[in-house]
């Protein structure tokens, strides 16, 4: 491919979401449907009676205890900034979220999954707000219908085109979903079809590949990919007997496999990129993290898998506080053991060097710029 200039802000703001070495250990603390669920579960009472507070405290306390261990923190401008920003040291990166959580329901079988901008919220906002990067996810799956995913890729170069402008770095999060018959019927509520079954598991790592590869083309302007793992360990031969969460699957390939996975989404990925935790329990992130990074990954931006098991204390603040400054930290020093293998970002091929993954050397820059 051909190597790529960014310009002097991109530039300047991808280096505050890294290390000193390049590499990306950031932290994603937006999540705001799924902690709703949490939180219910938690307290045992209907989502609808989770209040703005609680998702608010929550956020608040994680970000304060483990942002100062990411080298970026990521977060939404409804519950977590607001509450958490003073929390987050001087020398770690902000991103902030674009994107509403859940999704649309669309297609033929109300399956098809469409993304929707925040309401009130804008590109501009977030770099007013001090933001060092714009993070939008995306349900994708290649099978959708030519409606969904014109409007999918639409709503990224919306937001590529924005950012661009106002000279933020563009992260996005690329997320797949079961969609065909067979896949909806391997799951046990075809209502509610779920991508822990075998069949899903021997079709993501295309999904991840192909849509990498999509949304690496240079129409969307993106700066980083935020992927899933190429495979779910839990259907390996290694794994497949329960090691992670204790229930027997039956395998549909071998760890030798899921090197090629993710050597394979590497070459498709034509800009840096991290991977996501999607929820996995510490044990089996880092196994993902390792083979990830070991294939070009840059690092990671995960959420769930560091402290997910916090909300459990809540609204016992105090408690919570004490898992996340042992268990949480216990958590986020394993991943520092296993993500030195990540390439830093401006050593992707992308760019010739760091030097060169600017905006160029010249004494007039500043009058087109």
């Amino acid at each position: 491919m051909s190597q790529t200039l960014i310009s002097a802000g991109k530039k300047r703001k991808i280096k505050l979401l890294a290390d000193s070495d390049g590499k990306f250990r950031m932290m994603a603390i937006d999540q705001r449907g799924s902690m709703v669920r949490m939180l219910s579960k938690v307290l045992g009472v209907d989502p609808s009676e989770i209040k703005y507070e609680d998702l608010a405290r929550t956020k608040m306390m994680i970000t304060k205890v483990l942002s100062p261990y990411s080298s970026a923190t990521l977060t939404d401008p409804v519950y977590g900034y607001p509450y958490s920003v003073d929390y987050i040291p001087k020398d770690v990166g902000l991103l902030l979220a674009f994107e509403e959580t859940g999704y649309e329901k669309a297609g033929s079988n109300g399956l098809e999954r469409r993304s929707r901008q925040i309401e009130g919220w804008a590109v501009e906002k977030a770099v007013r707000a001090g933001a060092n990067a714009i993070k939008l996810l995306i349900y994708y799956r290649p099978e959708a219908s030519d409606e969904t995913l014109e409007h999918q890729q639409n709503f990224v170069k919306f937001v590529g085109q924005e950012c661009e402008k106002y000279d933020i770095p563009f992260l996005l999060e690329l997320v797949g979903y079961p969609l065909l018959e067979d896949e909806v019927a391997a799951s046990p509520d075809p209502a509610k079809p779920t991508n822990d079954t075998p069949v899903y598991a021997k079709r993501k790592p295309e999904i991840v590949r192909r849509t990498a590869e999509e949304f690496s083309k240079p129409e969307y302007k993106v700066d980083i990919l935020k992927l899933e793992f190429p495979a779910d360990l839990k259907y390996t031969e290694e794994y497949c007997k329960g090691t992670f969460d204790g229930k027997n699957r039956e395998h549909v390939y071998n760890l030798n496999a899921v090197k090629d996975f993710c050597k394979a989404v590497d070459e498709a990925s034509q800009v840096p990129w991290v991977i996501l935790s999607a929820g996995v329990d510490i044990e089996e992130f880092v196994e993902n993290v390792k083979f990830a990074t070991e294939a070009g990954a840059s690092g990671l931006l995960c959420g769930r898998a560091i402290w997910k098991d916090a909300v459990n204390f809540y609204p016992d603040l105090e408690a919570m506080e004490k898992w996340l400054m042992t268990s949480g930290v216990n958590n986020f020093k394993k991943i520092y053991e296993v993500y030195t293998a990540a390439k830093p970002w401006f050593e992707h091929r992308k760019f010739k060097s760091y030097a060169d993954a600017g905006f160029g050397s010249s004494s007039e820059w500043y009058k087109n710029y």
